[in-house]
């Protein structure tokens, strides 16, 4: 899934996020910037997520270069809102989302990250 827009840096209206299922374990991988610009497909990969009951799914970002606050704030209400249990394992985060989880969400017991 893509939402390719025109140019510009992060945050900019020339932001691209592509999300696919990862092969070998309940999860996606998302490659890209987590902006205003494309936390619509953001939003819908984590819904989807969510919405298949597994205990644990991982989300790779290792090829993520940007996440805003508001991407961030979307990773954080899925995890608070996946019950008992259940949690996010978050692999190879950019340095700015590892920031303001660990500013905004620290300690949020159903998101682990691993850098």
């Amino acid at each position: 899934m893509q939402i390719p827009r025109g140019s510009g840096g992060p945050g900019a209206a020339g932001a691209l996020l592509t999300v696919c299922p990862l092969p070998d374990r309940p999860g996606v991988r998302a490659a890209g910037e987590i902006t205003l610009s494309t936390r619509t497909t953001w939003e819908a990969a984590l819904e989807r997520l969510a919405g298949h009951g597994h205990e644990v799914f991982h989300v790779e970002l290792s090829a993520v270069t940007f996440v805003d606050v508001a991407g961030a704030s979307v990773l954080a209400v899925t995890a608070q809102n996946l019950g008992a249990g259940r949690r996010i394992v978050v692999d190879r985060p950019p340095v700015t989302l590892r920031r303001l989880l660990e500013l905004f969400w620290p300690g949020l017991p159903a998101l682990e990250v691993v850098t």
